[in-house]
């Protein structure tokens, strides 16, 4: 069985939601640990009843020192200070042989066992997915500011290899963990950099369908849609392959109807064929969600610097790179 963990609020619940939707829609063999980091998403998420996940309250992983750490950080930076938190927390109350983290603005297009069997074939102990930023100027500028790994899906397994390698990001996340660029710290991401000269058993993920998002995707083109699998085609080798997740970061709303996605690419087929489904799907769930009087705010911040934070909730949404970023929602809820 595959065994996964995320975290989230309420204000990431729809996002949530589809995700565990997009997992149960391919595949069935596996159990999904949602760490719900407010009471409205734990009781919202309780009340689903969902079959293939275990919600778990914050406060059963949440400790002195944590309590004191979130006075200091944003919800984002707290979040991201909990990430080895959880995944520690799975191997141990719950003695799973293994456990992979993905945010919860993933979502899954097709089974993810490919990418297990990668791991099983590599006799990996730990795995972690780079940004695979294009290797130009913006794209090593990119990889310097936000580090060569993305936190996105995040393997380890039982051994000591993975303990150690847990207890030592848990440590540094714990000194520091905040979404400023520094040399070696950007959040908890720039720590996965290390992994592989401190850690036995580090594994890099090499299947292109896992880790496809926005500042990548401009390396890819759509050669088909099989169903409702999109097949890319990397442009620089010619390697074809089914998209297995796209990590929808940098989704900017600019009002309740409009959706900046930000997509990082001006090919129209490729928007579509990835964009369409996940935004239909994220308004089912906020449709849903009404009932329980979740609402979404259009703002989108991280930082616990307050000037920082104004531009990222004020500003930011509103840099547009290309129209055809630009999605209807009201026409999408109309569309079958």
């Amino acid at each position: 069985m595959m065994i996964f963990c995320t975290l989230f609020d309420s204000y990431y619940l729809d996002k949530g939601l589809a995700l565990y939707r997009s997992l149960e829609a391919c595949c069935d063999n596996f159990k999904l640990y949602i760490f719900c980091f407010d009471d409205k998403s734990f009781g919202v998420l309780s009340d689903y009843k969902l079959s293939h996940a275990v919600v778990i309250h914050h406060t059963q992983i949440e400790n002195e020192e944590l309590l004191e750490l979130k006075k200091e950080r944003s919800k984002a930076e707290y979040c991201w200070t909990c990430t080895p938190v959880i995944i520690e927390y799975v191997l141990d109350k719950y003695n799973e042989e293994s456990c992979t983290y993905i945010d919860a603005d993933l979502y899954f297009f097709s089974d993810p066992r490919q990418l297990f069997e990668e791991i099983k074939e590599a006799e990996a102990n730990i795995v972690i997915t780079e940004h695979r930023f294009k290797d130009d100027w913006n794209g090593r500028r990119l990889c310097k500011r936000s580090g060569k790994y993305c936190v996105e899906f995040n393997y380890f397994d039982q051994s000591e290899n993975a303990v150690e390698a847990l207890r030592w990001w848990k440590e540094r996340c714990f000194e520091w963990c905040y979404h400023l660029y520094e040399p070696e710290r950007m959040g908890d991401q720039k720590y996965l950099e290390k992994f592989p000269i401190l850690f036995k058993g580090v594994h890099e993920l090499k299947h292109l369908g896992g880790g496809v998002a926005p500042w990548n995707l401009g390396q890819y083109k759509l050669v088909e849609v099989k169903g409702a699998l999109p097949v890319l085609e990397e442009t620089e080798t010619g390697r074809v392959f089914p998209l297995i997740f796209y990590h929808f970061q940098n989704l900017r709303y600019l009002s309740e109807q409009k959706v900046n996605i930000s997509s990082g690419t001006r090919d129209k087929k490729v928007k579509d064929a990835i964009y369409r489904p996940y935004l239909k799907a994220i308004e089912e769930c906020r449709g849903e969600l009404q009932r329980y009087d979740v609402s979404f705010s259009v703002k989108k911040t991280y930082s616990s610097n307050p000037l920082i934070a104004f531009l990222q909730g004020n500003i930011l949404r509103f840099k547009v790179k290309s129209l055809s970023d630009i999605y209807d929602l009201k026409q999408l809820r109309t569309e079958k």
